[in-house]
Formats: C-alpha cells, sequence, structure tokens
C-alpha cells in the first residue's frame, strides 16, 4: 500500500470506497534509554528544541505507521482513511503510540 494513500479525511479525493474493511492499528510501546534521557536532560538547559526526544517520536510514530499500514494490506486493503495518532504514558518514561483509522478498498472515481 502506497502511503500516499492515507489520509486524516473520510474520503479520498478522485476515489470512492467499494468495500471497508475496519478498523486497522499499529501499536509501540517505547521507553527513552538512559543516554537519551541523559543527552535530552542536557539539550534542556539550552532551550529550544529537543533534538533527541523529536527524533525518538518521530521515528515512534513513523513504526506505528508501517505496523498500521501492514495491517491493512494484510486485510486486503490499499487505502486508510480517517488516520489518527494517540499516544498514552504507561508508566514513568514509557509511552504507547497508536496509528489507527479505517482500512478500506478504493477505486478512481469515473472522469
Amino acid at each position: 500500500m502506497n502511503p500516499s494513500m492515507t489520509t486524516t479525511a473520510f474520503e479520498l479525493p478522485g476515489y470512492r470506497v467499494v468495500k471497508t474493511f475496519g478498523v486497522v492499528r499499529g501499536i509501540i510501546v517505547r521507553s527513552r534509554s538512559i543516554i537519551g534521557t541523559i543527552g535530552a536532560g542536557l539539550q534542556t538547559l539550552v532551550g529550544g528544541n529537543i533534538t533527541i526526544l523529536t527524533d525518538l517520536c518521530e521515528k515512534t510514530r513513523q513504526h506505528a505507521l508501517e505496523l498500521c499500514l501492514q495491517h491493512a494490506r494484510d486485510l486486503g486493503a490499499n487505502a486508510i482513511i480517517g488516520l489518527r495518532y494517540d499516544a498514552t504514558e504507561i508508566m514513568q518514561g514509557v509511552t504507547e503510540v497508536l496509528c489507527y483509522g479505517t482500512a478500506v478498498l478504493v477505486e478512481p472515481t469515473p472522469a
């Protein structure tokens, strides 16, 4: 599945939904390493963007999206609509990131 066939909207312009497979998700649970925690702590002293944590968050969200896309592919979908992310701190320093949406089969709308 092409990642461009995902949207936070509930329709893809130029396509129509021909089958709905239901909710798909990708879940990642991550913790910060001691080195990352120390590095982020040092970056807070300077202020601004905490790049160590920004990179960790971006990689975690990307991994959750990849799992969600795989779940949709496994069902036979070629698109995901209503895509969302959610994050929950499970315990101090441990966060769950959830990517979810509705897996659908779409086809181009006639011109």
